[in-house]
């Protein structure tokens, strides 16, 4: 079967008028989600000297820096959009997939789309196009991608961003068939050794893939030609989901409902601002805070039991020396700021937090352990339960099985703007409600320079 071919067919054909309702409001509330994201990686110090890098660059003031107070390039605009959208490690994500889809498909269509002065409309619809393209691929070869090494959101990344900026540019069926093809040859690697280690490399994968996407796309107008079979392959077993993964990928999976179901709607959300295989325990634990008023001096010590993948990905610890990437994949870290803040945000992912001595000192005594029965519960459930040993001898209990922010317990349009509102708190409210409004309302901004222009 031709895969690639099927999915930039349907890709190619969106639009609004023919999207059911739900997918297109799905599609505002991720873009509601990226503009807190933005917002939230301002304050991070790794996300001020990118920058303070790419406005040194200079270039054409052709697309917005969010909330940078400046213009640039749209390969540049995407690749600091999407570093921003990822650093802060709240961005939604396809549970299906591993990915994060967002984080390139939403800078690449608003650079573009800024570039080309459209609106609200085509806007939508590259998104939507966006996200089938990035997170089918990624559904077709989890966790096998991960598993050999690399991070679907930047690798499937790079053919959402692609897919975005063809329909924005207005390519047909074949046109998109070779934006896709030309993105599998420009995608970034997006090591997972990256994340593992904690390096701050890391939270450049979906800039990187959104500014490489709209190359692939622009490329493609320029006349230049992508294998059409560049996900499944051919007979030389050089195929995208071929290469990169170790274990069978379940093609089908790229073209099942196709037109009928749309991968937008399988996105969750995030409250937190840490992976989101720590977020059922993260629940857990402000859960717990809340309803029995814990002092943290009184914890003898924590068990956090979760699923295997959850274990092998944030079951480490911190130190004085981590990173915030460190500390946003680290179950200990995440639970033990939670019980000493009672809250996970963009500021539990600064230097004077992530090097706290009670922090530390407690993120020392959180063990994270594999249930068998949570670990054979996945995916279709990212359960987490966290035990607080009292010093004077009661256990504490509390069990998340499916995290808020799910499309099974989802975020609604009011959280996502009062997360707007709590990852821009120096931003003005009144600016802040028109963001809300805009975004909430997309269909029927004109001109997305509307938006873009006050974020």
């Amino acid at each position: 079967m031709e895969y690639t071919r099927k999915l930039a067919e349907s890709c190619a054909a969106i639009s609004l008028q023919r999207l059911p309702a739900e997918v297109i409001d799905k599609a505002k509330l991720c873009i509601l989600d990226f503009v807190a994201n933005v917002y939230g990686s301002l304050e991070l110090e790794a996300v001020s000297r990118i920058v303070s890098y790419i406005r040194s660059l200079g270039g054409p003031e052709t697309a917005t820096a969010l909330g940078c107070g400046f213009k640039t390039g749209i390969h540049n605009a995407a690749f600091l959009n999407g570093t921003a959208a990822e650093a802060i490690e709240g961005q939604d994500g396809l549970r299906f997939g591993g990915n994060h889809p967002g984080t390139a498909v939403i800078p690449a269509a608003l650079a573009v789309a800024e570039s080309l002065r459209l609106g609200g409309r085509e806007v939508i619809e590259a998104v939507v196009a966006g996200y089938e393209a990035a997170g089918r691929p990624a559904a077709a070869m989890h966790p096998h991608h991960t598993l050999a090494g690399f991070l679907p959101t930047g690798t499937c990344g790079a053919f959402g961003a692609a897919a975005a900026a063809s329909k924005l540019m207005g390519q047909d069926a074949e046109g998109m068939l070779n934006s896709l093809g030309n993105a599998g040859y420009l995608l970034p690697l997006s090591m997972a050794e990256h994340l593992m280690g904690g390096y701050t490399s890391k939270i450049v994968q979906g800039g990187q893939a959104a500014s490489a996407g709209i190359t692939a796309a622009g490329l493609t107008g320029a006349g230049i030609t992508g294998a059409p079979y560049v996900l499944e392959g051919s007979s030389l077993n050089g195929g995208f989901t071929q290469i990169t993964t170790r274990g069978e990928p379940d093609l089908k999976r790229i073209v099942e409902g196709l037109g009928e179901h749309f991968s937008i709607m399988d996105i969750y959300f995030k409250p937190y601002t840490a992976c989101r295989h720590t977020h059922g325990a993260a629940q857990a634990a402000l859960e717990l805070v809340s309803k029995e008023h814990l002092d943290p001096r009184d914890i003898e010590a924590v068990d956090v039991y979760t699923y295997s993948i959850a274990s092998l990905a944030v079951g480490k610890g911190v130190t004085t020396e981590s990173t915030f990437v460190s500390a946003q994949f680290s179950l200990p870290y995440v639970v033990s700021a939670c019980l000493i803040d009672g809250e996970m945000g963009p500021a539990q992912l600064k230097e004077d937090r992530i090097s706290d001595p009670a922090i530390l000192e407690l993120s020392q005594r959180v063990k994270v352990n594999v249930d068998p029965e949570l670990a054979a519960a996945y995916p279709g459930m990212t359960a987490s339960r966290v035990e607080i040993r009292l010093k004077s001898g009661p256990t504490l209990v509390r069990q998340v099985d499916i995290p808020k922010g799910d499309p099974r317990d989802p975020m609604t349009a009011e959280d996502l703007a009062d997360k707007v509102k709590r990852f821009a708190s120096r931003k003005d409210e009144r600016t802040l409600d028109q963001i809300v409004s805009l975004s909430l309302k997309l269909e029927n901004v004109g001109d997305i320079r509307q938006l873009t222009s006050i974020i």
